[in-house]
């Protein structure tokens, strides 16, 4: 099964310059806490942009580029989606982590998605696809904390598919 984890401004913006516009640290407590000791499925540029191979997790990058490759037990490499089959039919989670073009590739074998809706605007040159939100459920909603870490209000919600 295929969730798909992002935070994302009001305006849809997810990201500048291959790069998180915002730190909000409980946001980021929670994609570890969801991700850890799951696949999670990005494109190149956004595992370019994690640094590294995060921790505890398979990582599956969709990239075109032939020449792209990491020596990590860690981390797989596919040319195009029909290499997902097994875990869009799995039914253990496996987290979507971006970017834009990925989650617009992948939405139609989506089955939940797990979005923080961060109360502001953002400019950006990176947004999430739209949705047809009639399709989806609201299953959980929870306010984050909003301090010194956390320097913008925000909202947890998880979506199923109807």
């Amino acid at each position: 099964m295929l969730s798909i984890i992002v935070a994302k401004a009001s305006n849809n913006i997810i990201g500048k310059d291959n790069k998180l516009i915002w730190h909000i640290a409980d946001d980021l407590k929670r994609f570890k806490k969801l991700t850890t000791g799951h696949t999670i499925i990005m494109g190149r540029k956004t595992f370019e942009s994690l640094g590294r191979v995060l921790p505890n997790r398979y990582h599956i990058v969709l990239s075109r580029n032939k020449d792209f490759s990491i020596e990590n037990e860690n981390v797989k490499i596919i040319p195009d989606i029909s290499f997902l089959d097994e875990y869009i039919k799995d039914n253990e989670e496996h987290f979507v982590i971006g970017g834009a073009s990925i989650y617009k590739l992948l939405m139609p074998y989506v089955q939940k998605m797990y979005i923080t809706e961060i109360e502001k605007e953002f400019e950006g040159d990176t947004s999430f696809p739209e949705v047809n939100m009639e399709e989806w459920t609201i299953t959980e909603k929870e306010e984050g904390p909003y301090d010194e870490k956390n320097e913008f209000k925000y909202t947890y919600v998880t979506y199923e598919r109807k």
